[in-house]
């Protein structure tokens, strides 16, 4: 079954959203489709995506699974971005966690070291 993913998040100013998403995700959207929506190819086939919805932001939660947790944070915190919290769990897994400027939650999870 082939399994296409386009994970939106509602941002209330678009323009510092996508300066934001751009520091985090570590480059310029993969496309545009229209002038309030911004999105990036994360994998083949699985997109996230902000979109310009006032009055709906700050209240997404999504979590993306990496290889190289460490490496991916290491290049966050080189574009001046902060994690508001880092978890690690009893399985070992890891969790650092990012808010968008909208309280918007976007985590990066890793396997145990």
């Amino acid at each position: 079954m082939a399994v296409e993913l386009f994970a939106g998040i509602p941002v209330n100013d678009y323009t510092a959203a996508l300066a934001w998403y751009e520091r985090l995700l570590g480059s310029p959207p993969a496309f545009s489709p229209n002038d309030t929506e911004a999105v990036w190819e994360l994998a083949e086939h699985r997109y996230v995506y902000i979109e310009h919805r006032p009055g709906r932001a700050g209240h997404a939660l999504h979590t993306v699974f990496v290889d190289d947790l460490d490496t991916r944070v290491a290049g966050i915190t080189d574009r001046g971005l902060t994690p508001t919290n880092r978890e690690s769990y009893a399985n070992g897994v890891r969790k650092v966690t990012y808010h968008d400027p909208d309280g918007n939650e976007i985590g990066f999870g890793g396997g145990p070291i």
